[in-house]
């Protein structure tokens, strides 16, 4: 196993400047476009869900608004749900799969919940399919007051403008090969700091909060996903990407210290949900179906909770 790598953008041991964030800016190039291939998709949800736009990225305002699909008739006696998916732009289930609940569920709890679901926080990502964005800055490690980055920036205003707290809060990820390949030594190269090889798990995992992790809620979310698609072991130190397993298919993070979309709430039942797409047990579209499985598995716990 290789466990140092040197990043083909900047020196070894320095943190990157204006400079070498330019020269990573120079290389990225567009892959697929988000006003084909995800704009489209939300515009034709307009009968069923109040369409919102909530910002534009001053990259290419015209290129990149940004958009929320509601619940019509918005009643404040009901609890609120969010759905985010596509903070990180290249993680393509967690944008498809939170269009797909809305195409084919999220009626369903409508006359329970008000839903508010921002499938592609950061389109930039989507079309240059990466981690950042096009300032090098990580959105998820960025939702709080101050964020460099306009896309959390974007997402934390939305959320404030809401009428009332979110009850629940499933934010939709994907762990991928190109985490390993690309991306971790690219922070590393940028913070000019180490890059130590890690182990991406083969399966399904949820990331609950360390201050909140309600582990029965993770586990109703994991049960329901299992029918869908293989779940994560732990590795043979009980960990999944460096974390402890607190139970199958289950780790935690600090979500508000960390900086995390998980954390752009205060919410009692909240997920990180991580999708394995390189996994040769897998389509594309049962991933996506594994997103809609696990706001399925969430939601229908917190009702029969709350019922």
């Amino acid at each position: 196993m290789q466990d140092t790598y040197t990043y083909p953008i900047g020196k070894p041991g320095q943190k990157w400047q204006e400079q070498e964030r330019k020269e990573w800016y120079e290389q990225t190039t567009i892959k697929r476009e988000y006003q084909k291939e995800v704009v489209p998709k939300i515009s034709a949800l307009s009968d069923q869900f109040d369409i919102e736009q909530y910002g534009a990225l001053s990259y290419d305002t015209e290129r990149f608004p940004l958009f929320a699909i509601k619940s019509k008739n918005w009643d404040s006696n009901k609890p609120t749900v969010l759905v985010t998916g596509g903070v990180h732009g290249y993680e393509t289930s967690g944008v498809h799969g939170a269009i797909k609940f809305a195409e084919t569920q999220a009626n369903k709890y409508t006359p329970y919940f008000n839903i508010v679901i921002a499938p592609c926080v950061s389109p930039w990502g989507y079309e240059v399919i990466n981690r950042w964005n096009p300032n090098a800055v990580d959105p998820n490690r960025s939702f709080y007051e101050g964020t460099p980055a306009e896309e959390s920036a974007n997402l934390r205003a939305l959320v404030a403008s809401l009428p009332q707290e979110v009850l629940v809060h499933i934010d939709l990820h994907e762990t991928t090969d190109s985490d390993e390949t690309e991306f971790r030594p690219a922070l590393a190269a940028r913070d000019g700091i180490e890059y130590i090889e890690g182990m991406i798990p083969d399966g399904f995992y949820t990331v609950g909060d360390t201050e909140n992790p309600q582990p029965e809620f993770q586990a109703a979310i994991i049960e329901s996903v299992a029918k869908v698609t293989h779940i994560a072991p732990a590795d043979e130190e009980g960990k999944i990407i460096g974390s402890d397993v607190t139970q199958h298919g289950v780790i935690n993070y600090p979500m508000k210290k960390l900086g995390l979309c998980g954390g752009v709430t205060n919410c009692k039942y909240g997920t990180t949900t991580e999708v394995y797409p390189d996994s040769a047990k897998v389509t594309d579209e049962e991933c996506n179906d594994a997103q809609v499985a696990a706001i399925l598995g969430a939601l229908d716990y917190v009702l029969a909770k709350t019922a």
